[in-house]
């Protein structure tokens, strides 16, 4: 399931309901990224996206995700709006029935919804605002998924 909201959101209360009743999993896990305050200052984070095709999107990467690492399911819940300092920004949940398979499909996820999922980023701090654009770090972070083998 791929939700994107902007209303605040419970990651625990998202991680008992992705595991509830699952007995055919053998791992679950789960990544949740909080917006920070930035050199302790009080940063706003506001993230825009485009309804319908950003989901259409990270849907094409969750469904080589369920195939690379042979998941049972996931779950990714992404905030768009403005964001305080301290409130959760992402959610994802993989499960499989190895853990190997939940830990580095949650990963690529990750990797894939910080650097190339259609969002527009921008902080509003007291300098004014200003966009943000994936660091060198993030690209290398996402392309070393196409160096390795499909599983």
């Amino acid at each position: 399931m791929i939700t994107l909201s902007e209303a605040p959101f419970d990651p625990g209360a998202l991680l008992s309901e992705f595991a509830k009743g699952r007995s055919e999993v053998g791992a679950i896990a789960t990544f949740t990224g909080l917006a920070r305050a930035e050199g302790g200052e009080a940063v706003t984070l506001e993230l825009e996206a485009y309804p319908g095709f950003t989901e259409a999107e990270i849907g094409k990467i969750a469904e080589q995700a369920r195939t690379r690492f042979a998941l049972d399911d996931l779950m990714v819940r992404h905030r768009v709006g403005k964001i305080a300092p301290g409130e959760p920004i992402v959610f994802v949940a993989t499960a499989a029935r190895r853990r190997r398979a939940a830990f580095e499909a949650c990963d690529f996820l990750m990797d894939y919804l910080k650097s190339r999922a259609p969002f527009w980023k921008k902080e509003h701090g007291p300098g004014g605002a200003r966009w943000i654009e994936p660091r060198a770090e993030d690209h290398a972070d996402v392309a070393r998924w196409d160096k390795e083998t499909t599983r």
